[in-house]
């Protein structure tokens, strides 16, 4: 088995309903950014990434970077772990999107796809990334958690920002090793 660690990006210039849909990271952030890097590059060096991979999002690009440079490596961008796919919504309606999902079921998440099958799609594309650091989000690293544990509820725990869940891959299946640390406040 090898480790897969999943990192939430570091925190954002600004939020869900901030107006910007794909922000970089704050003062904070970039700050969050450096200090995972230092974390992972602490690890023995077996045990750490060998690979970069991250969501298209600027924030995870953004926090992805300093690790890659570290390891000399470049960043892999791959959608397929990428942020929740909402559906057509003014910028302002997102967040309540959101919130109603948070408190259901996958199977009940309202929009123009199975949000059940797309969580498991996520899962499923971390099946190859043993030996990588993964840049995510909350929703897509819940996905993950609930996936792996087959449970039907979206919200598995709340990953703050710039935290490590590590997982491990054999590439047929994944085991939860560890969650993140968990935010203190909501997300939303």
């Amino acid at each position: 088995m090898a480790p897969v660690y999943l990192i939430r990006h570091a925190r954002p210039s600004t939020g869900w309903s901030g107006g910007d849909p794909d922000p970089g990271l704050d003062p904070e952030g970039v700050r969050q950014a450096l200090a995972v890097r230092d974390v992972l590059m602490a690890l023995p060096p077996a045990e750490r990434p060998a690979r970069v991979v991250s969501s298209p999002m600027r924030r995870c690009r953004e926090t992805a970077q300093p690790l890659a440079e570290a390891l000399g490596v470049v960043v892999e961008v791959d959608p397929a772990v990428g942020e929740i796919p909402t559906p057509a919504l003014a910028a302002e309606d997102r967040s309540g999107w959101l919130r109603q999902a948070f408190r259901g079921l996958w199977r009940e998440i309202e929009g123009e796809l199975n949000y059940d099958a797309w969580r498991r799609s996520v899962a499923g594309a971390l099946l190859p990334r043993g030996g990588a650091a993964v840049f995510s989000h909350f929703v897509a690293i819940n996905g993950v958690v609930t996936a792996i544990a087959d449970e039907p509820k979206v919200i598995a725990f709340q990953p703050d920002h710039a935290s490590v869940t590590v997982l491990e891959s054999n590439g047929k299946a994944l085991t939860l090793v560890a969650k993140g640390r968990e935010a203190q406040t909501q997300v939303i």
